[in-house]
């Protein structure tokens, strides 16, 4: 365990130095390029490393959370100026906090990791013949995967942003900002080929990844590492945040058909929301996630969603980051009988599976509250809960939404009612829930809260329907994208600010 951990430690410095012109930072090596790539324990770390930079991408700063969370004013701050900001779409605000968030350097940190990567990767064939081609091809696809997801990342925050495909170990240049159009259809493709070569499982004998990965068990790369349903499953993302649903409906139904094979599932409200379920460590049921495992060392008391949203009863914080309203919990979960948050005929929460404290000033969201490896102790602040990116649920819902966009409105409901029965509620029903895509994207809004994808939901949903006249707008003029950090324009002279934000 502590072997791994210092060469995960080792491999994110490796790969941080080896950006430095791209990141105008200093270079923090541990040891020179020349004793890297030589044998396959260097892969392993180099690709361990790529892992752990887009962990810290999405991490930083508490960005994943506040980019699709925060935005959307789902979650509202009772005392954080910076957090009001963000939720009152005033992301120019002079606060270090939105500083960073505009500021894409660990995203490049990621893609220059990836470049080196596979620039240097056949020296380690060469050298190695403990690398095997099929090591190499897995490790290559991982790799490719990676850097595809960081780029579709960043067009969902920027849009249009530099498009580098090589390291520029020696000699980078400013680079003006790509067209996001043909950035996605690079992504797509990327991905698409990864998803060739990507195993459904690591170490369990998947004919694409023979024996025992980097000689640890099934067990060790279990939701850890990009797979073949992971690829896949984020090309539904990239495919609906283009509107292009009929690709949404192909790739969402390579997940449905073949997420066994995976070892995936669905799973309970229990185990979603439970401190040993879901979001602890890393499990199969994860299709795309990072996790920060207890067992190797790896909780932190920053990083998590819980930093923002738990406070007293649960862990010692008097008011917490964000939290979530009484009236707009209400008018969310509507339905009697919602084993995620319903009232019982008095009026009082039949459960504390999403929030505790529901009758206090502050309702507390504690569906992810993995606090010292599951230990709920509100002595202690270090969490260990998995940021999971995406997961069956999450698949299925899209889905659904493909369906409604589509015309095909008997599989959408079909779709949905896999998702509304699973949490106990009465399948959908026009004159109880409404409009059919409306109740697909207020159950994604249920199903998904807190992990990530309510602002683009929004985006997506107002795309459909293009009849809120203030969001209209932010769509027509780009104010749904993020301003770029003053000190990128500043350094690279070929960076135009997003217009909305000029």
């Amino acid at each position: 365990m502590k072997v791994y951990f210092t060469i995960l430690v080792l491999a994110v410095t490796i790969t941080l130095g080896g950006c430095k012109k791209v990141l105008d930072v200093d270079s923090t090596r541990a040891v020179g390029e020349q004793n890297m790539w030589n044998v396959l324990e260097d892969t392993r770390a180099a690709l361990m490393g790529t892992y752990g930079l887009v962990r810290s991408a999405m991490a930083d700063h508490n960005a994943h959370w506040l980019y699709g969370e925060v935005r959307s004013a789902d979650f509202i701050s009772p005392v954080r100026q910076d957090l009001k900001a963000i939720g009152n779409n005033d992301l120019n605000a002079s606060y270090p906090s939105l500083d960073a968030l505009s500021n894409w350097r660990r995203w490049y940190a990621v893609i220059n990791s990836a470049n080196l990567f596979l620039e240097r990767v056949g020296e380690v064939k060469a050298k190695d013949p403990r690398y095997t081609d099929n090591n190499m091809r897995v490790d290559i696809a991982q790799i490719r995967f990676l850097r595809a997801y960081a780029y579709f990342y960043m067009v969902r925050i920027w849009g249009d942003v530099p498009f580098i495909i090589s390291s520029h170990e020696d000699d980078f240049e400013n680079k003006a900002r790509e067209d996001q159009g043909l950035i996605m259809a690079w992504v797509e493709q990327e991905m698409l080929a990864a998803a060739q070569d990507l195993p459904y499982k690591y170490s369990d004998n998947d004919e694409q990844q023979p024996g025992n990965y980097y000689n640890e068990s099934k067990s060790r790369w279990a939701g850890a590492l990009a797979r073949k349903l992971t690829a896949y499953a984020v090309l539904a993302h990239v495919a609906a945040w283009q509107g292009e649903y009929p690709n949404v409906a192909t790739y969402t139904k390579f997940v449905i058909d073949n997420y066994t094979k995976g070892e995936n599932g669905y799973v309970t409200t229990d185990n979603l929301t439970n401190s040993n379920g879901l979001f602890f460590n890393k499990n199969f049921n994860q299709l795309f996630g990072f996790n920060f495992d207890w067992g190797h060392i790896d909780a932190s008391f920053t990083g998590h969603i819980e930093e923002l949203t738990l406070a007293q009863p649960v862990v010692n914080k008097s008011i917490p980051d964000i939290f979530m309203p009484k009236d707009s919990i209400l008018s969310i979960f509507d339905e009697y009988g919602d084993e995620r948050f319903s009232l019982d005929t008095l009026g009082n929460p039949k459960s504390e599976r999403y929030f505790t404290n529901y009758n206090g000033k502050y309702p507390i969201f504690s569906k992810i509250k993995c606090i010292m490896g599951g230990v709920s102790n509100p002595e202690f602040r270090i969490f260990s809960s998995a940021m999971i990116f995406t997961r069956l649920e999450d698949v299925t819902l899209l889905r659904a939404e493909a369906f409604a966009v589509l015309g095909e409105r008997g599989q959408a409901i079909e779709n949905l009612n896999v998702i509304r029965e699973l949490r106990k509620l009465q399948p959908y029903d026009e004159v109880r829930n409404g409009d059919l895509l409306e109740a697909i994207f207020k159950e994604r809004r249920r199903e998904l809260m807190g992990e990530g994808h309510r602002w683009y939901d929004l985006v997506r949903y107002n795309r459909i329907r293009q009849n809120n006249p203030a969001f209209n707008e932010l769509l027509s003029q780009g104010g749904i994208y993020w301003p770029i950090s003053r000190a990128l324009i500043s350094q690279n002279k070929l960076l135009k600010q997003n217009s909305y934000w000029n």
